[in-house]
């Protein structure tokens, strides 16, 4: 069985899917706080239908902030997968080679770790927000 697909599907699969993500999660962030800003306070009703509004979208952020370190860790698995592949087909493999292998294969990882600490800081930013504005309209209303 040739395991050379792992290649690829660490570079284009995995990062591709990170690096798809934490643009999502980017476009997300702006247009909340572009929403957030524009928002005028005083023309909303009730409190539910202004935590409604400001909390929309803010669940792909978390979800990718969940489990961007797992689909990290899914592609280092492979990375190590096809390391362990080529020197059981090449049993005279120099210690360079495995150590490029695992070292390609960590970056999956550390790719998936900096889409979430993006992530977390981008939720608990919208967040804080979205919470500071709830209070300032139960503030403006007497609630």
């Amino acid at each position: 069985m040739k395991m050379e697909w792992l290649s690829a599907a660490i570079d284009y699969g995995v990062i591709g899917l990170l690096v798809v993500l934490s643009v999502v999660i980017v476009a997300i962030g702006m247009e909340r706080l572009a929403f957030y800003r524009r928002l005028d306070l005083k023309a909303v009703n009730d409190i539910k239908s202004l935590e409604l509004m400001l909390s929309r979208k803010l669940f792909v952020i978390a979800s990718v902030a969940s489990n961007a370190p797992y689909l990290g860790l899914l592609g280092t698995v492979f990375g190590i997968m096809l390391t362990f592949y080529r020197m059981g087909q090449d049993a005279s493999i120099d210690t360079a080679q495995i150590m490029v292998g695992l070292a390609l294969a960590l970056k999956a990882t550390a790719v998936g770790l900096g889409v979430a600490l993006v992530a977390v800081v981008l939720y608990n930013s919208l967040l804080r927000k979205a919470k500071v504005m709830m209070l300032e309209w139960e503030i403006a209303n007497g609630r």
